[in-house]
């Protein structure tokens, strides 16, 4: 990976060249922010650019043996850690990344810029959840056990800490942290780093990833999607600094559209009080979604009740929202105040948080579907 291949970040990119060239690299980095802000392409330019034997101030060759053999991820000091999911009467033992590795590579050479949805409808025949299992901690020790073959500095990537199973996994991650073999780097990679355990989210040079800025980011729908000024202009403003939510926003996400789909459906049989539908409801999420589609959706939900919000200040430079959403909220919008907004974000958020934990999710959208009727209903009497 190239840092002249991901889009913005230059202030990121200068900083993360320097420290390489200066060799003062901190032994564990968590690079920490939305996958669309390009967290994960960063840490990879950044791998292959501490190894490259020709590099410039800014990026890597290309061409000498360490270069090539990144390019196709096949180099022997560079390792992954990442979720996979179980398969049916797989056996426990089998449970670490590199007996995904196959899928890995080429997935992770396709993609620049992807989520954990994208990875598990990738791997995964059904509706499941990936996780980091215990057996990984056992695969990281024999990882960093090895000798160093060819590199200046071996690599652990870990991508997304925060979903590791148990905490022996957790553990020997720690360990390995707080005494590092020589020469090897760690590079954690989140989107989520609160809920990451505090003991190794403490021991990491945390790498703050913003968003992209809205100029470069319409740069690239010219240049990726062959957009005019104009449109790649509107596009870059309503993706927020996020490519991957630009390329929906282009290419027109299934997910969006559902996303949206339920939104409506929800906040019209909520404000209506048709129980039986809300109920159907919520069946439809817990069966069809995954839990972290079913966290994305709520998150999308969270942004539909801000965007809803802002709306009454008719304010156009904050306001985030299609034109499907747009018009959805020339009606819907009146039952979103001060009064309310904080209780919708509230309830969002914790059942974000429930489904984290595993709760029953079919339970946990029916009850936050039940607040809606009072939030909404509350508002609609004014």
């Amino acid at each position: 990976m190239f840092f002249k291949d991901i889009t913005g970040q230059d202030k990121l990119k200068q900083r993360l060249t320097a420290t390489a060239r200066s060799g003062n690299v901190a032994h564990a980095m968590l690079f920490s922010g939305q996958a669309g802000y390009g967290t994960l392409p960063l840490a990879l330019a950044m791998a292959q650019y501490m190894n490259c034997t020709d590099r410039s101030d800014t990026d890597s060759c290309g061409h000498c043996p360490s270069c090539l053999k990144y390019n196709e991820l096949v180099h022997p000091d560079l390792h992954f850690v990442f979720p996979i999911v179980k398969h049916k009467d797989e056996k426990d033992a089998t449970l670490f990344s590199d007996t995904r590795l196959e899928l890995w590579r080429p997935f992770l050479l396709e993609h620049t810029y992807f989520t954990l949805n994208d990875w598990i409808e990738n791997i995964a025949v059904d509706n499941k959840q990936a996780w980091i299992y215990a057996p990984e901690g056992d695969s990281i020790r024999k990882k960093v056990g090895l000798r160093i073959y060819e590199a200046d500095y071996r690599i652990l990537f870990v991508w997304k800490p925060e979903l590791m199973y148990r905490d022996v996994c957790a553990n020997k991650l720690l360990k390995l942290i707080e005494e590092p073999p020589d020469k090897t780097l760690i590079f954690m990679i989140s989107d989520e780093p609160d809920t990451i355990i505090d003991t190794i989210r403490s021991r990491a040079q945390l790498i703050n990833v913003p968003p992209i800025d809205e100029a470069m980011l319409a740069e690239a729908a010219v240049r990726d999607f062959g957009l005019d000024n104009d449109k790649a202009k509107e596009m870059a403003h309503l993706a927020e600094g996020n490519y991957i939510k630009l390329t929906e926003l282009i290419e027109g996400s299934d997910d969006e559209k559902l996303f949206f789909e339920l939104f409506t459906t929800i906040m019209r049989n909520s404000y209506q009080r048709k129980v039986r539908e809300m109920k159907e409801w919520a069946e439809q999420i817990a069966k069809d979604f995954n839990r972290d589609k079913q966290k994305r959706f709520l998150a999308y939900c969270q942004r539909m009740i801000r965007e809803n919000f802002a709306r009454r200040f008719k304010a156009p430079a904050i306001n985030y929202m299609n034109s499907e959403e747009e018009q959805f909220s020339t009606r819907f919008a009146e039952y979103i105040s001060e009064r309310n907004v904080e209780e919708f974000i509230d309830e969002l958020t914790e059942a974000e948080q429930h489904i984290s934990l595993n709760t029953n999710s079919k339970m946990v959208f029916f009850d936050l579907a039940i607040h809606f009727i009072q939030l909404i209903r509350r508002e609609a009497k004014r």
